[in-house]
């Protein structure tokens, strides 16, 4: 008798195929919703996340001049203020804490030119797309800006 009992109490408390169907399709149309949501965030983020990287970037550069008396080449690039390949006494880098901060959120190198179009160097990410130009999460940061 008692086994009979057990087995009724597991009939009654379990879930029919068509509840769970109907809960798939709830939290499919919660997602549908929501997705899209927050890869608009997530956009935003990575475009302030690259700013932020910008300005960081940009007072590395400083700091090297102030050190070496230049800035970078375009040819040296910004691999110089991770890691010297030349022997100067008066290098005092590494100038960033991580090799990863000379890529932008999506992945790509920043672009550095020096001398720069309107300042002694450029800093660009081509933002999403990575190419230039472009609007909302596929606009193109400068340190120019």
């Amino acid at each position: 008798m008692k086994f009979q009992k057990v087995e009724k109490d597991i009939e009654t408390n379990g879930f029919s195929l068509m509840e769970m169907l109907v809960v798939l399709v709830v939290i499919g149309l919660i997602a549908a919703v929501a997705v899209p949501q927050v890869m608009k965030l997530l956009g935003g983020a990575k475009h302030k996340a690259a700013r932020i990287q910008i300005e960081t970037l940009s007072n590395s550069l400083n700091t090297y001049q102030i050190d070496l008396g230049a800035y970078p080449t375009t040819e040296q690039g910004l691999k110089i203020l991770w890691s010297d390949g030349e022997d100067r006494p008066d290098w005092n880098g590494p100038y960033v804490k991580r090799e990863r901060q000379l890529i932008d959120p999506w992945g790509r190198p920043f672009i550095y030119r020096a001398p720069g179009q309107k300042a002694p160097f450029d800093l660009i990410s081509y933002g999403a797309d990575g190419k230039e130009g472009g609007r909302g999460d596929d606009a193109d940061l400068s340190s120019a800006d």
